[in-house]
């Protein structure tokens, strides 16, 4: 009988919390543990606090964890892969912002998952993304950490399309593996679900808009606050709900200025059933990036029979499909329009039978079987 293949995961660390990451690899993982023909082992060393731990000062507490994170990533996470290397057939790294790991791995086996290409933006769009030195320095390990790997694997067709631009690989390495919705992402209400610990209850039987998401510059949660505002001019009733991010210096200022404090609620570090049922309660989901790898959010929240609304741009265009109304980025007035428009009356936007058909066409198995097979055929 041929022995199973021996596949190391490289694992985004928990301290990190990216959220969506930590899915990934989570998926991949539980999937590939029901593939006879591939054994797994997670590579996620303990975190070590070796400056967080030092008498700094409050002030100097976010300065001394991200001191702490850059080290673990760039040292500690490199030096437990090399510590297993010769325990594994090959390798396998679920984020691209790991992807100097592969320094300290056999290239030849070795595969990274390319989200998209923001970690590499400052090198080849510097005036649109300008950084510091040693975070250039940073993302060029990366990408050649990247451009060494064996394989590397991609979801959307804009994610490709912006590797082939910029010809950062040859384009013989890349493989298509879309994400997939957990079994907690469905449109069935779960009743006996108690919400009560999270702000959601604030806002009582009232309706509510509806982002799950980081807020960093390209998600435009100025434009999501904007739309909000002008929405409720209409809508008095109306709430905006923000899943996983942490508001900004000018976000909040924001808010103040837009006289939201009140009907805004924002929270973090819910499980996928909870925000299964904070999606199924949503009055509509907004969506207005303007970049985006993939949309996670979108299809989860179309597992859910939600209503979604999002920016028309490509990697979103490819999800979203016939299941989603788009609108022109950063266009407030359009999407105040459409807003209102679905919030009157939801059956103007697709149907909920075609949103759960496009989300049904995402797999997490499917992902995972691709992912395996890829690395079969390498062996």
């Amino acid at each position: 009988m041929t022995r199973a293949l021996r596949i190391a995961v490289v694992c985004d660390l928990l301290e990190e919390q990216w959220t969506s990451m930590d899915l990934v690899a989570e998926m991949l993982l539980s999937h590939a543990a029901h593939d006879e023909r591939v054994t797994t082992t997670r590579i996620r060393p303990a975190f070590a606090r070796r400056v967080s731990n030092l008498p700094l000062g409050r002030r100097r507490e976010k300065f001394a964890f991200n001191a702490d994170r850059l080290f673990n990533r760039m040292w500690d996470v490199p030096r437990a892969a090399r510590r297993v290397r010769q325990q594994n057939d090959v390798f396998h790294v679920c984020d691209h912002s790991y992807a100097h790991a592969v320094h300290a791995l056999p290239a030849d086996r070795v595969g990274v998952y390319c989200h998209d290409l923001d970690a590499f933006r400052c090198l080849f769009e510097p005036k649109k993304d300008p950084r510091p030195l040693w975070f250039r320095a940073m993302a060029k390990r990366l990408l050649n950490g990247l451009i060494k790997a064996r394989v590397v694997f991609f979801s959307t067709t804009a994610v490709r399309n912006a590797i082939v631009k910029y010809g950062l690989l040859d384009e013989q390495k890349l493989v298509q593996a879309y994400y997939g919705v957990s079994q907690e992402f469905h449109p069935n209400p779960a009743p006996d679900l108690n919400l009560d610990h999270l702000p959601i209850r604030t806002i009582g039987g009232r309706p509510f808009l509806l982002h799950v998401g980081t807020c960093v510059p390209r998600k435009r949660i100025d434009v999501l606050l904007n739309i909000f505002a002008e929405t409720r001019r209409l809508n008095p009733d109306l709430r905006l709900v923000q899943v996983g991010g942490t508001w900004t210096a000018d976000q909040r200022a924001q808010i103040e200025r837009l006289h939201l404090s009140d009907t805004v609620v924002q929270f973090r570090g819910i499980g996928r059933a909870e925000l299964a049922e904070v999606y199924r309660r949503a009055s509509l989901v907004l969506v207005p990036s303007e970049l985006e790898g993939f949309g996670l959010p979108i299809i989860e929240a179309l597992s859910c029979g939600a209503n979604v609304l999002a920016s028309d741009i490509p990697p979103l265009r490819e999800v979203g499909g016939p299941a989603v109304s788009f609108m022109p980025v950063g266009d407030i007035a359009s999407w105040v329009g459409k807003v209102t428009d679905l919030l009157e009356e939801p059956a103007h936007g697709p149907s909920p039978s075609i949103r759960l058909a496009q989300a049904a066409q995402f797999s997490w198995t499917s992902h995972a079987k691709i992912i395996v097979d890829t690395y079969l055929g390498m062996a």
